[in-house]
């Protein structure tokens, strides 16, 4: 597969404010298929694949986040490839 796949743990008010909804709608928006969801910790995570500049731009796109949001810290790290067909909203 060409391109590339990582996990993104978003830190900072990321949950409750439509985070995980307006990143399905930034992956649709950037051609990048994966899932998020929230977690226990307060962080969201999120694993996508897809073209070099679709994941850069998604990544992108998470380091601000929807309106209500104020995101504190963006880990990203490489993944083995994904066969991800869709992004969904875990």
């Amino acid at each position: 597969m060409e391109g590339k796949s990582v996990s993104i743990k978003v830190s900072g008010r990321v949950q409750n404010v439509g985070f995980r909804y307006h990143a399905k709608e930034a992956a649709k928006r950037f051609g990048v298929r994966g899932f998020v969801r929230n977690q226990p910790d307060g962080t969201v995570y999120a694993e996508v694949v897809g073209t070099n500049l679709g994941v850069e731009l998604f990544c992108e796109w998470c380091r601000k986040g929807p309106d209500w949001a104020k995101v504190k810290d963006v880990f990203i790290c490489s993944l083995p490839d994904q066969d991800f067909t869709d992004f969904v909203i875990k």
